[in-house]
């Protein structure tokens, strides 16, 4: 019995401190440093309290990142969650080469998002342009991550590429639970495929819906790789998210107590939105 548990502590200490020395002091040291002014290079700073919080609420930098931030994470999560149930419903049905299809779906979420993002900031770019241009479609020959109109457009187009595939895997994984004998039941009764999916689809797949929804709008609330692939928070701050401009005014523009400041206020608004989210979906689940 001795010699399981000091088994047992010969793995689980290594990992406990890794991820102490990894995650936990770095965000415990943000916190701390969010409560004085150090701009991340002086040896020396002063504490100012909750000067910092109470600065970050009258910043309009910080309001138009959330903004921008909050619209990208609704909309793409809406639109990721679509496409990926359409999709595994598709790959759940009958067809030929299922699996292989299953493999294509799947081989986005591979990739690296920011290699993903540098490949796409070439397409929209370069290829696009000159393809429209060669077909005398001049007034679509533009690259529109260089617009502040469109340019929110090649980041959730990326974002969707890329996000949809772990989203199929588990609504898969949701659809593969559904008793084939319920459906078959349906279809005697001469329910509809749209009924069919609102009654028996739907209600039993909920709980992967709410994970889904959870994950998603948490990920993308996050958006910072391919913000940095694509656009670099431009044009005009135009797709500047949090996370992005964190990262630049907190390592690169001498705002480090600033912004570690504004991160522990996003952390906290990411973690309210999650717990609502999670609350009002589970209590969803139940009425279905």
């Amino acid at each position: 019995m001795k010699k399981n548990a000091r088994i047992f502590y010969m793995m689980v200490i290594p990992a406990f401190v890794m991820f102490f020395g990894f995650h936990t002091f770095p965000v415990l040291l943000g916190i701390f440093y969010s409560f004085t002014d150090w701009n991340g290079f002086a040896q020396n700073y002063d504490f100012v309290g909750f000067k910092n919080y109470l600065n970050v609420f009258k910043d309009e930098s910080i309001y138009a990142a959330y903004g921008f931030t909050f619209q990208f994470a609704i909309l793409t999560t809406v639109i990721v969650n679509v496409v990926s149930l359409t999709v595994a419903m598709g790959l759940n049905a009958r067809i030929k080469f299922k699996n292989f299809f299953r493999g294509i779906y799947f081989l986005p979420n591979v990739l690296s998002l920011l290699i993903v993002g540098y490949i796409f900031n070439y397409i929209f770019s370069n290829m696009l342009p000159n393809f429209f241009e060669n077909i005398q479609m001049k007034d679509w020959a533009f690259n529109i991550l260089g617009t502040t109109e469109w340019a929110w457009l090649g980041i959730v187009i990326v974002t969707v590429w890329q996000a949809t595939a772990f989203n199929i895997i588990l609504y898969l994984a949701g659809l593969q639970t559904i008793p084939t004998d319920m459906y078959e039941a349906s279809s005697i009764d001469g329910a509809s495929k749209w009924k069919e999916f609102w009654h028996i689809t739907f209600p039993m797949i909920a709980p992967f819906f709410t994970i889904n929804m959870v994950l998603s709008m948490k990920n993308f609330l996050m958006a910072f790789d391919q913000i940095v692939a694509l656009t670099s928070g431009g044009p005009a701050k135009s797709t500047m998210s949090i996370s992005y401009l964190i990262y630049t005014d907190g390592f690169s523009g001498g705002s480090f107590a600033y912004q570690s400041a504004n991160s522990v206020i996003y952390f906290v608004v990411i973690v309210i939105i999650s717990i609502v989210q999670l609350k009002y979906l589970q209590r969803r689940e139940m009425n279905l």
